[in-house]
């Protein structure tokens, strides 16, 4: 199915709820629509943490969906929605939350995922999916919705703004010297490297360039133990932010780092969208699947070896984006690993 140029819709409704790295990865496909149908009127129903990140986007209608609140999340939905009528509808999530909300959005043409992909019965609620492609980092699976649509080119773009009050907010908080965020924590604990790891790493990053160091992370219990103990074993003691930011703050400080150290999570997904190089921490997920989009030469990955260790086959030989889950696999990745890929980062930047 494709759109010629006679029949651009004149509204299209994008569903994707969650999460921050997700949201990071969907923007570009945004900027696209935006630059090529600039007629076309957005609409975007998308969780309420994510909305803090990108709600202020201009140009587009953002319907918030609260998780939270249950099944009043879909009366609200259903409310905001009554005697509306989408010409597409992008279901672009992977779960039943996501696919329940559907039923509430009233579209034509409702786009998703193709059979061997849809993941969670999504295909049930479709009437139309994108053409199956193998082996796709995020960012292109989702392209390949406004490519169905007859979009074929594209805006490499994020620009999620940041005030200017925020970015001022933010130095008051940061070294004054040049510094590298270290982001040690995923929303999935098994993918959290060591702390003596990650205190190793900034150890020689002060030690060796003179660098600050800036723990950066949300306000989980996790999290604050992470960025103490980080703290404790490192001197100088780097400067952590861990729970002490929005959203919003967090893309400023990461928009003023040299370099992003973390694993496979939103804040460095967060890094891309502001141009900030990232050193990615890959052992449990396929950094081909879920790397930071423009920073692969800087990805250590240790997923390939960890796949044969833990199914006795090859990437290759099983399903596109299989995670290892057992605890431990992060510990593939030495500190020689980390401090030798800063080394060659910081030698490319001379």
């Amino acid at each position: 199915m494709n759109f010629n140029t006679d029949s651009i819709p004149r509204t299209l409704c994008i569903l994707r709820l969650s999460a921050i790295g997700d949201i990071c990865h969907l923007l570009p496909v945004v900027r696209s629509l935006q630059h090529y149908w600039p007629q076309t009127k957005l609409t975007w129903i998308v969780g309420k943490q994510e909305h803090n990140l990108v709600g202020d986007i201009p140009g587009i209608e953002f319907i918030i969906f609260d998780k939270s609140k249950g099944w009043a999340a879909y009366k609200n939905l259903y409310q905001q929605l009554r005697g509306r009528h989408f010409d597409v509808l992008l279901h672009m999530q992977m779960s039943l939350r996501a696919s329940i909300a559907s039923r509430l959005i009233p579209a034509d043409i409702r786009l998703g995922f193709d059979r061997k992909r849809a993941n969670d019965l999504q295909w049930l609620f479709t009437n139309k999916k994108i053409p199956h492609v193998d082996k796709q980092h995020v960012v292109d699976s989702f392209f390949g919705f406004i490519e169905t649509l007859g979009i074929h080119e594209r805006v490499l773009k994020w620009d999620i703004p940041i005030s200017e009050s925020t970015h001022k907010q933010v130095k008051k908080l940061l070294p004054k010297t040049p510094y590298v965020v270290i982001s040690p924590c995923s929303s999935m604990a098994y993918r959290n490297w060591t702390i003596e790891g990650y205190a190793a790493v900034a150890k020689h990053i002060t030690e060796k360039y003179g660098k600050a160091i800036v723990l950066t992370g949300g306000p989980s219990e996790i999290e604050r133990e992470y960025g103490n103990k980080i703290t404790a074993l490192c001197q100088p003691p780097p400067t952590n932010l861990i729970g002490k930011t929005s959203l919003k703050e967090l893309l400023a400080v990461i928009d003023h780092a040299e370099v992003v150290i973390a694993p496979d999570s939103g804040p460095a997904h967060m890094a891309t969208a502001v141009n900030t190089p990232v050193i990615g921490l890959y052992a449990c997920t396929n950094p081909d699947r879920a790397r930071p989009y423009k920073s692969a030469r800087w990805v250590i990955d240790k997923y390939h070896e960890a796949i044969q260790a833990e199914y006795n086959k090859t990437v290759d030989q099983l399903s596109w984006g299989i995670r290892v889950r057992k605890t431990g696999t992060m510990d593939r990745i030495s500190v020689a690993d980390v401090t030798n890929m800063f080394d060659k980062f910081h030698n490319h930047r001379l």
